[in-house]
């Protein structure tokens, strides 16, 4: 039986890393994409540092949930045979199932819409500055360098098998405590850095469905000056690469990487 407070606590844990996730993520994007920024042109390896250390501080602020923040990872530490998600240590836990798996999901796409609002918010008179539509899409959300969604889709799903696989090996599926925080902040960092650089130059590596999806929902519904379009044509891809990719790093880590006892 799911323990309802402990629920709510890891909810919010989840909700409030994946908004700082997205908030930093999706920022140094708009540093990089937007006329009359300080940072602009900063170049893609600037992008990927970023995004980097957002998801080394969107660990940080998620510790006491496991810091999943993205729905890929838990998906994944679902199929990897996790038991439980939470923190052990801090006494809050919850057992896996539909409820769990839901709240877990649940906040991380609430928490993703609202990391964008916020970066609009900060760079609102760059938006309105900008001429280019899909300069601003691309603070949102990613999009392809060559459009043909198969090719794409397996890009999304490499990449992402890359990320829930090291996860788990470092022991954060049925070896430990589940989540990005088994690894700590600046180790996932690093990995997310690693993809970054290695897998990202096709699909701009979104590796996480809510770290997609709920910033391209909040381009769509917030009255940005001039912004075109949301590609809903290629939004399923950052959303199915990912899940597939996490549910087969979850599955394959069983018979290839040795449990701990």
């Amino acid at each position: 039986m799911v323990n309802v407070d402990n629920l709510g606590v890891l909810f919010l844990s989840e909700l409030v890393g994946t908004a700082m996730l997205v908030l930093l993520g999706c920022g140094v994007v708009a540093n990089v994409a937007l006329a009359k920024t300080k940072g602009y042109n900063g170049g893609f390896l600037m992008v990927t540092i970023g995004w980097g250390l957002a998801v080394f501080a969107g660990v940080i602020v998620s510790y006491a949930s496991g810091a999943h923040i993205n729905p890929a990872v838990t998906l994944g530490l679902v199929a990897n045979g996790a038991t439980e998600f939470g923190n052990a240590g801090l006494g809050l836990t919850v057992p896996v199932d539909p409820v769990s798996v839901s709240a877990y999901i649940g906040a991380q796409f609430i928490g993703a819409i609202i990391g964008a609002v916020i970066v609009w918010l900060a760079y609102k008179q760059h938006f309105d500055e900008e001429p280019q539509p899909a300069s601003k899409l691309g603070v949102f959300s990613t999009g392809p360098g060559i459009r043909n969604y198969a090719w794409n889709l397996v890009t999304e799903i490499i990449g992402t098998f890359v990320l829930v696989f090291v996860v788990i090996g470092f022991g954060g599926g049925r070896q430990g405590d589940g989540g990005l925080a088994a690894l700590g902040a600046l180790p996932v960092a690093l990995l997310v850095i690693g993809i970054g650089v290695s897998l990202g130059g096709p699909t701009g590596y979104a590796i996480n469905p809510a770290r997609d999806l709920g910033p391209r929902i909040a381009h769509a519904i917030l009255p940005i000056h001039g912004k075109g379009g949301s590609d809903w044509s290629y939004s399923w891809v950052p959303v199915i690469g990912p899940v597939i990719g996490g549910l087969l790093a979850g599955w394959l880590a069983i018979p290839l990487l040795p449990i701990i006892t």
